[in-house]
This record gives structure tokens, C-alpha cells and sequence, in this order.
């Protein structure tokens, strides 16, 4: 018997990032198309609270499958990037964004902003400064309820919290989204704990692109989306449509 189990099991080597490092401060995992492939659009992956990048290491496989390049990076006060979230959370994504398009030697290459929670959050208010094809914004917290989070200490990342604060108080999500021309979807479990799913469905009153979607999923919990296999490929297949048109 413990033969059978010997020759049954087989080591598997999951794809790895093309490259691991550190810019200003930030860490982060550069996921490029294997072989000769040019990558053909990115995404920047955004994370949420109290997470990291590693987190969503699955979806980047999915992505370089797909021929698509991809970095997630941990948030300032996250995993191993340097000091603690503050007011310059949005220029970040910025910096990352303009990394990826670095790596991939191509400057105007066309990016997709994809974040859960408060990374969802994130990936519409950066969205006027990045300029992307598309936004994936999975059970994306509101600015309201991240002000709220931090004035209670709910949170147990480190924060720069006046600056932080201030930051969200400047932003108003629902006419930032009101503003993007460009399609996004949002995603969220009707079942969510967290960020109740009304959120996701005032926000999409805003959506202006026709292009634009919101998907409901009965059940589930505040994590369920984004590691989903098939709401992935939902997800995959609306990047790939914002990318092409």
C-alpha cells in the first residue's frame, strides 16, 4: 500500500513570478507571458485589508496563461513593503502601474485596475490617474466604511491614520465612478459580512460605459469572489474584452 501512495504522488511546481523586488518601498511580484509572447495588456492587482500579495498569486497565473502580464504588490503597512499606509496609497498604484508598463517595455501599454475590498476601493479612485482600459472592482469597501474601520482600530495593518483619513475624506467614490468612461465590473457575494452587497449596487447606478456590469452571487462570504475558479474566468474574459476593444 505505501508503494501505491509513492508511485500515486507527484511533485508540482507552480509558476513563479519572472521577477520579485522592491520600488519605493513597495514589494512586489512581476508575473510576464512565458516563452517569446509579448504581453498583450497588464493588470495591477490591488489587495485588501490586512492581506498581501500572495494572496492573489492565483489569479496572476491565470493571467500570464492568458498572455497578459500582471503585478500585485503588498500596500504600504502590508507583507513586506516599507512604513505604513498613508496618504500616499493612490500615487502608489500610480508608481506600480507605470512599473509594469517599464517592465514590459512598453509605455502605453493598455493596464486593468483589479482589486478586492478595500483594493477594490482603491482600484476606482486610482482609476483617473492611471487611465486603464478597464477597472475589476470584487466587494469594493466604501471610503465611509474604511474611515470607520480605522477611527475604531478595527484595522491590523499599520496606518498613517490622519493622513490616511484625510485622503478618504477628499474622495467621493460614487461621483468617481460616476466620471469613468472606461467599463468596470463589479463583483460581489450576496452574503458578504463585511461590505454589505447594497454598496456594490448603489455604485452601480453610477457605471456610464455599456460595457459595464454587476454580478450578484447568491451566498458566499466577503472572500468568496476572488478565488473563485469560475467567477475568475468571468472575470478574465471581461479583461480580455476591455483590452481588445
Amino acid at each position: 500500500m505505501i508503494g501505491e501512495v509513492a508511485r500515486l504522488s507527484r511533485t508540482v511546481n507552480p509558476v513563479r513570478p519572472a521577477d520579485v523586488g522592491r520600488h519605493d518601498g513597495l514589494a512586489y511580484t512581476l508575473w510576464l507571458p512565458t516563452g517569446e509572447r509579448a504581453a498583450r495588456g497588464g493588470v495591477v492587482i490591488l489587495h485588501g485589508a490586512g492581506s498581501c500579495k500572495e494572496s492573489h498569486h492565483d489569479f496572476a497565473r491565470r493571467l500570464i496563461a492568458a498572455g497578459l502580464a500582471a503585478i500585485a504588490f503588498d500596500q504600504r503597512g502590508h507583507g513586506e513593503s516599507d512604513g505604513p499606509m498613508d496618504g500616499r496609497v493612490l500615487d502608489d498604484v500610480s508608481s506600480i502601474a507605470a512599473l509594469l508598463r517599464a517592465r514590459c517595455s512598453a509605455p502605453d501599454l493598455p493596464l486593468v485596475l483589479r482589486g478586492s475590498s478595500m483594493g477594490g476601493c482603491l482600484a476606482l479612485l486610482a482609476a483617473p490617474l492611471v487611465e486603464p482600459q478597464a477597472v475589476v472592482a470584487i466587494c469594493p469597501a466604501s471610503t465611509e466604511g474604511l474611515r470607520r474601520a480605522l477611527a475604531s482600530g478595527r484595522f491590523e495593518f499599520e496606518a498613517d491614520a490622519p493622513t490616511l483619513d484625510a485622503l478618504f475624506a477628499e474622495q467621493h467614490l460614487y461621483e468617481t465612478v460616476e466620471s469613468l468612461e472606461v467599463p468596470v465590473l463589479l463583483m460581489h457575494a450576496a452574503g458578504d459580512e463585511q461590505v454589505p452587497v447594497e454598496h456594490s449596487r448603489e455604485l452601480a447606478h453610477a457605471l456610464r460605459s455599456p460595457a459595464s456590469r454587476l454580478i450578484v452571487v447568491p451566498g458566499g462570504h466577503h472572500r468568496s469572489v476572488q478565488h473563485d475558479a469560475e467567477l475568475q474566468a468571468v472575470s478574465l474574459r471581461f479583461i480580455e474584452k476591455a483590452l481588445a476593444a
